[in-house]
C-alpha cells in the first residue's frame, strides 16, 4: 500500500497509508466525532472545503449503500482515519467505501494517530492542511497548506447549490424491516426551501411532517420565492462563513414578517444576521452526533448532531425582537432563537440527523404549526 501525508499550516506532518483515490487535495482540516454515519458525512455539502478527521477508530466497515447518501456525491476534500476497512459487512451496502470515494478522486489516509492529531486540533484550532499521496516531501506540502484560502471569507454556498429550482417529494423510509417509521402527513403546506447546501434528509423530515417543498437556488431573490405564494420558507445548512453571503442575508431580511421562516445550520446564521447579529469563527467548530443543547423554553435538554465552524454572537442580537431558546451545554455557545413577534425561528444544530438522535423532531412540527396559524 502506498504512503499518503496530511500537512498542517504550522508545520506538523503525519504520514499514513493511502486508500481512496491516488491524489492530492487542500482545505481546512476538522474533526467530527460521531460513532455511525460516515457516508452521511462525506455527502454533507456544508464539508465542501473541509479534510476530515473522524475520531471514531474504524471506518469503511459497513460499505457505502446509494440510500444513506446526503447530496449526489461526496463534497469533503479528504478523509483522515485510525484504520480504513478494505471489508464490506452490510446487506444494505452498494460498493465498498474505499471505491465510493475514489469515484470522485477523494484522497484517504489511514494508519495514523488520529487522537494525537485531534488533541493537536483542539489545542490550536483547526488550520488549513493538504492531504497528498502523490507529494511525499512533507515541507512542499506545509507550505501549499499555508497558501490556501482560509475558510473565513468564503462564500461556499454558490458552489454547491442547485443551479435550477426543483420538486421533492421522497418522504422518510425505514433503513430496515426492523425500523418503525410513522405515516407521512398529508402535503397540506406549501413550503419554498433555499438551497445553501441543503441535505436530502431535512428535505425528507419536511416532506414526512406535511409539506410540499420546492428547493430553490441559493439566491433566488425575495419577490421570486413570494411570487410561489408559500406558506413558509425554509432556510438550510451549507458550508463556509455566513458574513459574505450579502444577497442572501438581504432577501431573508426582505421576508421577515411576511411569511413563516424555519432556518437550520447556515440557515441560523444568516437569521441572525439578517436581523442585525454578527457571527463568528469557532477554535475548532461543533461536529459530531452527541452534543447537549437546552431547550430555554422547556428546560428539556436535547440530544443533538452539530455540524458548524460559525455561531451566531447572542451579545449582537435585539432581545427586543429575539428570545434565546437554544444553549449549548459544552461551552455555552448560542443554539438557537426565534422572533418574538413574527413567526420566525431556527437552530444551529441539525434536528434531521440520519443517522443520530431524534430529540428535535419536534422543531419540524413547530414550523408546519407556524404556517398552520398564520394560514387562519
Amino acid at each position: 500500500m502506498d504512503s499518503a501525508i496530511l500537512a498542517l499550516e504550522d508545520g506538523t506532518v503525519f504520514e499514513g497509508r493511502s486508500f481512496g483515490a491516488p491524489a492530492e487535495r487542500s482545505g481546512e482540516v476538522v474533526f467530527n466525532t460521531a460513532i455511525t454515519g460516515y457516508q452521511e458525512i462525506f455527502t454533507d455539502p456544508s464539508y465542501t472545503g473541509q479534510i476530515v478527521i473522524l475520531t471514531n477508530p474504524q471506518i469503511g466497515n459497513y460499505g457505502a449503500s446509494a440510500s444513506d447518501n446526503e447530496a449526489a456525491k461526496p463534497y469533503i476534500e479528504g478523509l483522515v482515519v485510525r484504520e480504513f476497512s478494505s471489508v464490506t459487512s452490510n446487506w444494505r451496502a452498494d460498493e465498498e467505501a474505499q471505491a465510493f470515494l475514489a469515484k470522485s478522486a477523494i484522497p484517504v489516509v489511514s494508519d495514523l494517530d488520529t487522537r494525537a492529531l485531534v488533541r493537536h486540533l483542539r489545542s490550536r484550532g483547526v488550520m488549513r492542511g493538504v492531504l497528498s499521496a502523490i507529494e511525499k516531501d512533507g515541507a512542499k506540502l506545509v507550505e501549499k497548506a499555508r497558501s490556501i484560502p482560509s475558510m473565513a471569507g468564503l462564500d461556499l454556498a454558490g458552489r454547491v447549490t442547485t443551479p435550477d429550482r426543483y420538486h421533492w417529494t421522497q418522504t422518510v423510509e425505514p433503513c430496515s424491516p426492523s425500523e418503525i417509521v410513522s405515516a407521512s402527513a398529508d402535503p397540506r403546506f406549501k413550503v419554498v426551501a433555499y438551497d445553501f447546501g441543503i441535505k436530502r434528509n431535512l428535505l425528507r423530515r419536511l416532506v414526512h411532517s406535511g409539506c410540499d417543498v420546492t428547493v430553490v437556488p441559493a439566491l433566488t431573490s425575495a419577490d421570486d420565492v413570494l411570487a410561489l405564494k408559500p406558506d413558509g420558507v425554509f432556510l438550510s445548512n451549507g458550508p463556509g462563513d455566513p458574513e459574505p453571503l450579502h444577497t442572501q442575508i438581504d432577501n431573508v431580511r426582505r421576508l421577515i414578517g411576511r411569511t413563516p421562516i424555519f432556518g437550520i445550520c447556515l440557515g441560523h446564521q444568516i437569521l441572525g444576521l439578517a436581523l442585525g447579529g454578527k457571527t463568528y469563527k469557532l477554535k475548532f467548530g461543533h461536529r459530531g452526533a452527541n452534543h447537549p443543547v437546552i431547550n430555554k423554553i422547556t428546560q428539556r435538554v436535547e440530544i443533538t448532531s452539530h455540524n458548524h465552524g460559525f455561531a451566531v454572537d447572542p451579545d449582537s442580537l435585539n432581545t427586543n425582537d429575539v428570545e434565546l431558546t437554544h444553549i449549548n451545554l459544552n461551552d455555552q455557545t448560542l443554539e438557537g432563537f426565534r422572533h418574538r413577534r413574527e413567526p420566525v425561528f431556527c437552530v444551529q444544530y441539525h434536528p434531521e440527523a440520519a443517522p443520530g438522535p431524534h430529540d428535535s423532531h419536534y422543531l419540524f412540527n413547530d414550523f408546519v404549526e407556524l404556517m398552520a396559524e398564520k394560514k387562519k
